[in-house]
């Protein structure tokens, strides 16, 4: 038996969902590119779900049950209030709340086809009322409820700031939305799978798949960049803060990844919104300095940016505090995850792995009273 660390390079599993083939990325056979440069991400999501685009009736209908789903119960809003609000991290606040959300679900434990959708298409809607509430809460504000006239990315950004955005935040929150929908057996994405192959229910595989998500070599990533872009505060300080990780062989958190040989076909798109933002906000420093360390990092490593690099500024161009970033990772991310879980639910089979064992080699016990 013969082991390989991180099962990288392991094919796991067969999945009409997206691939990543010479350095592309494709949902359901649609290139990222057309996707992210056309597309809502209501549709990428009713995409992801149904294996195809919808037509513009069922797109209408499919926006419309996400806005009615939108509202959470009030028991999670008064729950989301009882934290101690200085010290927990909102992917813990997240994970925890939406783990409620099964409580309170008469569907909870249904697990007909049908049902699970409609699970789906709750979360979907749900998960971006949770973050925004409890971004909101612990900084002394009620909670915005949802409007029903607006796209899911105008919604969270609306029930975050309290106010509708302009057309340019719509549109680059909507585009890393997309790109952050689904990217093929990912670590958060093959937890929901390994979770729900028990016949476990769609709430325990998305709880499990934000448990993932909240590691920092997963979706905490942005964070750390515009920790780091801070940490350098300007330009000037960029390549020498790099040249000082690399004597101390410290990582850089959104350079590179392990699936990509040639650079993340998701990052130009971030990176030109972090352009424009940045220049609207009058912070373009955030963006050169970007760009310098992405340059030199290519040319010194050979280590392009990924998506996490340039979201990462992106989000601070919106306001959002750098904390939420991971918890917007998860409001876009669960729309693949639960794609993956009904694939996984349409023709399951137990996920049981081997491991090869490396321990000691046949032991003599020896009884309590002798050891």
């Amino acid at each position: 038996m013969s082991s390989t660390k991180g099962l990288e390079g392991i094919v796991a599993t067969q999945s009409s969902i997206s691939s990543i083939i010479d350095d592309k990325l494709t949902y359901v056979g649609y290139d990222i590119d057309d996707l992210t440069e056309n597309c809502s991400f209501e549709e990428v999501v009713y995409l992801l779900w149904n294996l195809k685009l919808p037509t513009k009736e069922e797109l209408d209908a499919f926006k419309q049950e996400i806005a009615n789903e939108m509202e959470v119960p009030q028991g999670i809003i008064d729950h989301l209030k009882s934290y101690n609000l200085d010290s927990v991290h909102p992917m813990a606040a997240l994970r925890t709340a939406v783990s409620m959300l099964g409580l309170y679900d008469d569907e909870a434990d249904e697990m007909n086809e049908d049902a699970n959708r409609r699970k789906a298409l709750r979360l979907q809607a749900k998960i971006s009322t949770i973050a925004t509430a409890f971004a909101r809460i612990r900084n002394g504000k009620e909670p915005v409820a949802p409007k029903k006239d607006l796209s899911f990315a105008g919604n969270f950004l609306y029930m975050l700031n309290g106010k509708e955005p302009e057309a340019i935040e719509e549109e680059a929150f909507n585009k890393a939305l997309v790109l952050h929908a689904d990217h093929e057996l990912n670590a958060s994405t093959f937890t929901s799978r390994v979770c729900v192959a028990t016949l476990s229910d769609v709430y325990s595989g998305v709880t499990a798949a934000i448990g993932a998500l909240k590691g920092p070599l997963h979706g905490g990533a942005n964070e750390r960049v515009m920790q780091m872009l801070s940490e350098i505060g300007e330009e000037e300080n960029a390549i020498p803060y790099i040249k000082e990780k690399f004597a101390n062989k410290e990582k850089i958190m959104g350079m590179g990844h392990r699936v990509y040989e040639n650079g993340d076909p998701r990052a130009k798109h971030l990176r030109e919104m972090s352009r424009q933002l940045t220049e609207i906000t009058g912070e373009t420093k955030w963006y050169n300095m970007s760009v310098k360390i992405e340059d030199f990092i290519k040319e010194e490593k050979g280590l392009p940016a990924n998506v996490d690099f340039y979201s990462a500024s992106v989000y601070h161009s919106l306001g959002i505090d750098h904390d939420l970033f991971t918890p917007i990772f998860a409001v876009s991310r669960v729309s693949g995850w639960l794609a993956h879980i009904l694939e996984q639910y349409s023709d399951n089979r137990l996920i049981r792995p081997r491991a090869e064992y490396v321990g000691p080699g046949k032991q003599q016990f020896v009884s309590l009273e002798e050891r």
